[in-house]
């Protein structure tokens, strides 16, 4: 089977692949788990190969740029088929030994309790939820607009941003706040917002999945691909961003260290990308329409 070269953005998701395939089979290679992992695995392979395929039709086109976003989900559940096999081996008393040392105590745990708000309750897990929109919303406002080169940059930001939180979720699993102290009760959850989101993490989280906080990393990668090739959208996303940041902490989802390696992994993504870009071609690091991208 003909193929193009390769991208870099598929580049990142087969070596994130492979990676976890090799872990998983050191973890638990008798796991019916770890076999249907590297069955969807091998079917991600194949769906690289055939996306960078040459010719492909318009719609080909387009999944070969969105198809990393649409991996998103099979990639963040398979973290708990590689959890699951170490029990209870996680990293939360490491880091809340840092969170005690940078903030003097257990901000998360304590911080909605010392200043109960249902108002603020239900603005900060609003944000939390407009994760779920900010993510997409980029790379769905460049494929719309046809600006290729901005849709190929926000694609490959924000899936690095992922990535690199994912190797921390493998390598150093820390299950946060939520699970590791009393869930807050109460007013505090008295309304649509929080009892959407604690439905959501109810069905849909995946253990040991909490530093860096890879909502924010995310968020924050997506916002800033939006100020690159389209400034109006990412001054419009910039205060959900802002409150979804503060919210991760105040809700109890994320210590707050969870939030500053967040933002590291945001501004690595960044960086890699500027490398990446003045590597390739002199003129892609211009704001807005640029003639090639990741």
């Amino acid at each position: 089977m003909a193929v193009t070269r390769l991208r870099p953005v598929d580049i990142l998701v087969l070596a994130y692949v492979g990676i976890v395939s090799a872990v998983a089979l050191a973890r638990a290679p008798g796991s019916s788990g770890t076999w249907w992992l590297l069955t969807a695995h091998a079917m991600i392979v194949i769906l690289v190969l055939l996306v960078n395929r040459p010719g492909l039709g318009r719609t080909g086109t387009l999944l070969r740029e969105i198809y990393p976003l649409v991996l998103l989900g099979a990639l963040y559940g398979a973290l708990d088929i590689l959890n699951s096999s170490r029990g209870t081996d996680v990293f939360d008393q490491v880091v809340m030994g840092w969170e005690a040392a940078l903030f003097g105590g257990q901000i998360s745990r304590d911080w909605w309790r010392g200043a109960t708000s249902p108002f603020w309750s239900t603005v900060l897990h609003g944000a939390y939820l407009t994760y779920y929109v900010i993510i997409p919303l980029p790379p769905l406002y460049f494929a719309v607009t046809n600006n290729r080169a901005a849709l190929q940059r926000s694609v490959f930001l924000i899936m690095t941003a992922f990535i690199l939180s994912y190797l921390f979720f493998v390598f150093f699993p820390v299950a946060g706040p939520y699970y590791q102290f009393e869930r807050p009760a109460g007013e505090f959850i008295a309304n649509p917002m929080a009892r959407t989101v604690y439905g959501i993490l109810a069905t849909g989280s995946s253990y040991g999945a909490a530093f860096p906080s890879s909502h924010v990393a995310a968020t924050v990668a997506a916002v800033v691909a939006a100020w690159w090739g389209a400034p109006l959208l990412g001054l419009v996303l910039t205060l959900p961003t802002v409150l979804l940041t503060i919210g991760v902490v105040y809700t109890q989802m994320h210590y707050g260290v969870d939030v500053i390696a967040g933002l590291v992994i945001a501004g690595l993504a960044v960086a890699l990308t500027v490398v990446l870009e003045k590597r390739t071609s002199p003129g892609a690091g211009r704001r807005g329409r640029v003639e090639t991208a990741p």
